[in-house]
Protein backbone atom coordinates (compact mmCIF):
# COMPACT_ATOMS: atom_id res chain seq x y z
CA UNK A 1 0.00 0.00 0.00
CA UNK A 2 1.44 3.74 -1.25
CA UNK A 3 0.51 6.75 1.10
CA UNK A 4 -0.68 9.14 -1.84
CA UNK A 5 1.67 12.45 -1.33
CA UNK A 6 2.18 16.22 -2.38
CA UNK A 7 4.58 17.33 -5.86
CA UNK A 8 7.49 19.98 -5.66
CA UNK A 9 8.55 18.56 -9.00
CA UNK A 10 9.89 20.68 -11.34
CA UNK A 11 9.80 20.36 -15.03
CA UNK A 12 13.43 20.61 -16.73
CA UNK A 13 13.81 17.72 -19.43
CA UNK A 14 12.47 15.32 -16.67
CA UNK A 15 10.08 15.53 -13.81
CA UNK A 16 12.34 16.71 -11.01
CA UNK A 17 11.82 15.82 -6.83
CA UNK A 18 11.66 19.59 -6.61
CA UNK A 19 11.14 19.45 -4.65
CA UNK A 20 31.86 2.63 16.59
CA UNK A 21 34.10 -0.02 17.06
CA UNK A 22 32.88 -4.15 18.11
CA UNK A 23 34.30 -7.43 17.34
CA UNK A 24 34.30 -7.95 13.97
CA UNK A 25 32.23 -11.60 14.21
CA UNK A 26 30.32 -12.21 10.78
CA UNK A 27 28.84 -15.79 13.18
CA UNK A 28 26.01 -12.59 13.12
CA UNK A 29 25.53 -12.41 9.72
CA UNK A 30 22.94 -15.76 10.27
CA UNK A 31 20.50 -13.00 10.94
CA UNK A 32 19.96 -11.86 6.95
CA UNK A 33 16.39 -12.37 7.25
CA UNK A 34 13.28 -11.21 8.59
CA UNK A 35 10.25 -13.24 8.19
CA UNK A 36 6.98 -11.80 10.31
CA UNK A 37 3.69 -10.54 9.89
CA UNK A 38 3.50 -7.17 8.16
CA UNK A 39 0.95 -4.84 10.08
CA UNK A 40 1.77 -1.50 7.85
CA UNK A 41 3.82 -0.51 5.41
CA UNK A 42 4.94 2.71 2.97
CA UNK A 43 6.97 1.31 -0.22
CA UNK A 44 8.34 3.63 -3.37
CA UNK A 45 10.28 2.57 -6.45
CA UNK A 46 10.37 5.87 -7.35
CA UNK A 47 8.09 5.60 -10.10
CA UNK A 48 6.06 8.45 -9.59
CA UNK A 49 5.92 12.11 -7.57
CA UNK A 50 3.05 11.30 -5.99
CA UNK A 51 4.28 8.62 -3.71
CA UNK A 52 5.53 11.40 -1.65
CA UNK A 53 2.92 13.80 -2.07
CA UNK A 54 2.09 16.02 1.09
CA UNK A 55 5.26 15.47 2.12
CA UNK A 56 8.01 18.07 2.63
CA UNK A 57 10.82 17.33 -0.22
CA UNK A 58 13.80 19.36 -0.19
CA UNK A 59 14.10 22.43 -2.96
CA UNK A 60 15.83 22.13 -6.00
CA UNK A 61 19.42 23.49 -5.72
CA UNK A 62 19.52 23.56 -2.24
CA UNK A 63 22.11 26.30 -1.50
CA UNK A 64 22.78 26.29 -4.88
CA UNK A 65 24.98 23.04 -4.86
CA UNK A 66 22.67 20.11 -4.18
CA UNK A 67 19.69 18.92 -6.87
CA UNK A 68 17.46 15.64 -7.29
CA UNK A 69 15.35 14.30 -10.01
CA UNK A 70 13.50 11.00 -10.95
CA UNK A 71 15.82 9.66 -13.03
CA UNK A 72 16.24 6.70 -15.79
CA UNK A 73 20.04 6.76 -15.79
CA UNK A 74 20.85 4.67 -13.22
CA UNK A 75 18.10 2.14 -12.96
CA UNK A 76 17.54 -0.75 -9.91
CA UNK A 77 14.14 -1.66 -11.22
CA UNK A 78 11.24 -0.53 -12.99
CA UNK A 79 11.46 3.01 -15.20
CA UNK A 80 12.90 5.04 -12.93
CA UNK A 81 14.79 5.65 -9.40
CA UNK A 82 15.57 8.58 -7.16
CA UNK A 83 18.83 10.74 -8.19
CA UNK A 84 20.49 13.35 -5.67
CA UNK A 85 23.74 14.95 -6.68
CA UNK A 86 26.38 17.65 -5.36
CA UNK A 87 28.12 20.55 -7.59
CA UNK A 88 29.77 22.71 -5.09
CA UNK A 89 30.98 22.87 -1.46
CA UNK A 90 28.52 24.90 1.17
CA UNK A 91 29.80 27.25 3.82
CA UNK A 92 30.61 25.68 6.77
CA UNK A 93 28.10 24.26 9.81
CA UNK A 94 28.38 26.08 12.52
CA UNK A 95 26.10 25.49 15.89
CA UNK A 96 23.37 28.18 14.35
CA UNK A 97 23.06 26.77 10.72
CA UNK A 98 23.82 23.38 9.44
CA UNK A 99 24.68 23.71 5.56
CA UNK A 100 24.93 20.19 5.44
CA UNK A 101 24.32 18.93 1.40
CA UNK A 102 20.71 17.99 1.19
CA UNK A 103 18.88 16.51 -1.80
CA UNK A 104 15.55 13.93 -0.98
CA UNK A 105 11.78 13.42 -0.19
CA UNK A 106 11.08 12.95 2.89
CA UNK A 107 8.70 10.37 4.30
CA UNK A 108 6.14 11.66 7.17
CA UNK A 109 4.23 8.92 7.86
CA UNK A 110 3.14 10.85 11.09
CA UNK A 111 0.94 12.72 8.22
CA UNK A 112 -0.27 9.41 7.14
CA UNK A 113 -4.42 8.68 8.03
CA UNK A 114 -3.16 6.30 10.89
CA UNK A 115 -0.25 8.03 11.84
CA UNK A 116 3.45 7.22 12.84
CA UNK A 117 4.50 3.79 12.32
CA UNK A 118 5.12 1.68 15.81
CA UNK A 119 8.25 -0.83 16.11
CA UNK A 120 9.61 -3.10 15.42
CA UNK A 121 10.35 -1.89 11.71
CA UNK A 122 12.28 -3.44 8.95
CA UNK A 123 13.77 -0.80 5.84
CA UNK A 124 15.12 -1.78 2.74
CA UNK A 125 16.33 0.26 0.54
CA UNK A 126 18.46 -0.30 -2.70
CA UNK A 127 21.56 1.73 -3.19
CA UNK A 128 24.07 2.86 -6.25
CA UNK A 129 26.40 5.54 -4.64
CA UNK A 130 29.70 7.47 -6.14
CA UNK A 131 31.38 9.38 -3.82
CA UNK A 132 34.61 10.31 -2.95
CA UNK A 133 35.10 10.44 1.14
CA UNK A 134 38.37 11.72 3.08
CA UNK A 135 39.99 11.30 6.11
CA UNK A 136 41.02 14.89 7.92
CA UNK A 137 42.39 15.75 10.96
CA UNK A 138 40.17 14.16 13.76
CA UNK A 139 37.24 11.76 12.73
CA UNK A 140 34.78 14.45 13.72
CA UNK A 141 35.91 16.86 11.08
CA UNK A 142 36.58 13.53 8.49
CA UNK A 143 33.82 13.06 5.43
CA UNK A 144 30.94 10.98 5.95
CA UNK A 145 28.05 10.13 3.65
CA UNK A 146 24.06 9.37 5.25
CA UNK A 147 22.16 6.75 3.77
CA UNK A 148 19.01 7.32 5.44
CA UNK A 149 18.10 9.08 8.68
CA UNK A 150 14.98 8.28 11.40
CA UNK A 151 13.57 10.44 13.59
CA UNK A 152 10.48 9.95 16.36
CA UNK A 153 10.02 13.36 16.30
CA UNK A 154 6.70 14.63 14.46
CA UNK A 155 8.11 18.34 14.24
CA UNK A 156 10.12 19.94 11.55
CA UNK A 157 12.55 20.05 14.45
CA UNK A 158 13.90 16.30 13.44
CA UNK A 159 15.35 16.79 17.16
CA UNK A 160 16.26 13.41 17.88
CA UNK A 161 17.61 11.00 15.18
CA UNK A 162 19.14 7.60 14.26
CA UNK A 163 21.25 7.51 10.78
CA UNK A 164 22.73 4.92 8.43
CA UNK A 165 26.08 5.92 7.36
CA UNK A 166 29.24 5.38 5.52
CA UNK A 167 32.35 5.97 6.74
CA UNK A 168 35.47 8.05 5.23
CA UNK A 169 36.96 4.76 5.70
CA UNK A 170 34.40 2.86 3.78
CA UNK A 171 32.41 0.92 6.26
CA UNK A 172 28.26 1.28 6.90
CA UNK A 173 27.40 2.16 10.25
CA UNK A 174 24.43 3.36 12.86
CA UNK A 175 25.21 6.59 14.26
CA UNK A 176 23.31 8.34 17.18
CA UNK A 177 21.87 5.01 18.07
CA UNK A 178 21.98 5.47 22.21
CA UNK A 179 21.08 9.32 21.87
CA UNK A 180 22.37 12.40 19.66
CA UNK A 181 25.93 11.94 19.41
CA UNK A 182 26.25 8.87 21.49
CA UNK A 183 26.73 5.64 20.05
CA UNK A 184 26.42 1.75 21.93
CA UNK A 185 27.81 -0.40 19.94
CA UNK A 186 27.83 -4.11 19.96
CA UNK A 187 29.03 -5.25 16.83
CA UNK A 188 30.78 -3.37 13.38
CA UNK A 189 32.47 -4.63 10.51
CA UNK A 190 35.69 -3.30 10.08
CA UNK A 191 36.18 -5.83 7.03
CA UNK A 192 33.20 -5.51 4.99
CA UNK A 193 33.97 -1.67 2.61
CA UNK A 194 31.02 -0.25 0.73
CA UNK A 195 31.30 -1.35 -3.12
CA UNK A 196 30.57 1.83 -4.98
CA UNK A 197 29.30 2.47 -8.45
CA UNK A 198 27.00 -0.95 -8.09
CA UNK A 199 23.84 -1.74 -6.66
CA UNK A 200 23.89 -2.75 -2.74
CA UNK A 201 21.25 -3.20 -0.64
CA UNK A 202 20.59 -1.84 2.75
CA UNK A 203 18.16 -4.12 5.20
CA UNK A 204 17.74 -2.10 8.75
CA UNK A 205 15.81 -3.35 11.21
CA UNK A 206 14.66 -0.85 13.99
CA UNK A 207 13.51 -1.71 17.74
CA UNK A 208 12.88 1.61 19.28
CA UNK A 209 11.35 0.21 22.41
CA UNK A 210 13.03 0.82 25.98
CA UNK A 211 16.50 -1.32 25.86
CA UNK A 212 15.77 -1.73 22.40
CA UNK A 213 18.37 -1.97 19.16
CA UNK A 214 19.19 -0.94 15.38
CA UNK A 215 21.32 -3.59 12.44
CA UNK A 216 21.93 -3.07 9.53
CA UNK A 217 22.83 -6.02 6.65
CA UNK A 218 24.65 -4.92 3.47
CA UNK A 219 24.01 -7.53 0.59
CA UNK A 220 22.57 -9.92 3.31
CA UNK A 221 25.76 -9.64 6.07
CA UNK A 222 25.55 -8.04 8.96
CA UNK A 223 27.50 -4.74 9.11
CA UNK A 224 26.26 -2.55 12.42
CA UNK A 225 24.20 -3.63 15.28
CA UNK A 226 23.79 -0.76 18.45
CA UNK A 227 21.53 -0.48 21.07
CA UNK A 228 19.21 2.39 21.03
CA UNK A 229 17.76 4.42 23.58
CA UNK A 230 16.53 8.10 24.29
CA UNK A 231 13.76 7.43 21.24
CA UNK A 232 10.08 6.58 21.64
CA UNK A 233 8.54 3.51 20.40
CA UNK A 234 7.74 5.32 16.66
CA UNK A 235 9.04 5.94 13.48
CA UNK A 236 7.82 9.61 12.42
CA UNK A 237 9.58 10.75 9.77
CA UNK A 238 12.65 9.39 7.58
CA UNK A 239 14.85 10.14 4.65
CA UNK A 240 16.88 8.66 2.10
CA UNK A 241 19.00 10.54 -1.14
CA UNK A 242 21.28 12.84 -0.40
CA UNK A 243 22.71 13.68 2.66
CA UNK A 244 26.55 15.10 3.74
CA UNK A 245 28.62 17.09 5.12
CA UNK A 246 29.21 21.02 3.60
CA UNK A 247 32.57 20.33 2.68
CA UNK A 248 32.22 17.53 -0.13
CA UNK A 249 32.17 19.19 -3.85
CA UNK A 250 30.83 16.10 -5.88
CA UNK A 251 28.82 12.67 -5.33
CA UNK A 252 26.05 11.33 -6.85
CA UNK A 253 23.65 8.62 -5.26
CA UNK A 254 20.32 6.72 -6.72
CA UNK A 255 17.56 5.13 -4.71
CA UNK A 256 15.40 2.43 -5.59
CA UNK A 257 12.84 0.12 -4.38
CA UNK A 258 12.48 1.75 -0.67
CA UNK A 259 10.38 -0.95 1.72
CA UNK A 260 9.43 0.18 5.59
CA UNK A 261 7.14 -1.76 7.04
CA UNK A 262 5.74 -2.45 10.55
CA UNK A 263 6.85 -6.14 12.02
CA UNK A 264 6.55 -8.51 14.85
CA UNK A 265 10.56 -9.15 15.53
CA UNK A 266 12.70 -10.59 13.77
Amino acid sequence: MNYKIVTMALVLSSILFACGSGSDDNSSNENTAVNSKVNREFSSSFESVDDFSNFYITPQAHLNTSFHEQSDAVVYSGNYSHKAWIQGANSPSSLSVNNNHRGYPTVQLYKTEKGSFESPLTISLWVWLDINLQANASDEESDWFSFATFTDDESDSWNRTILVNLSHDGFVHLQHTSGQGENDIIFQTTTLLFPQQEWVELTIYLDLNTDGYAKVWQNGLLVSHANIDNFKNKLAQAHFGMYSPPQLTSGVVYNDDLHIEMVNGE
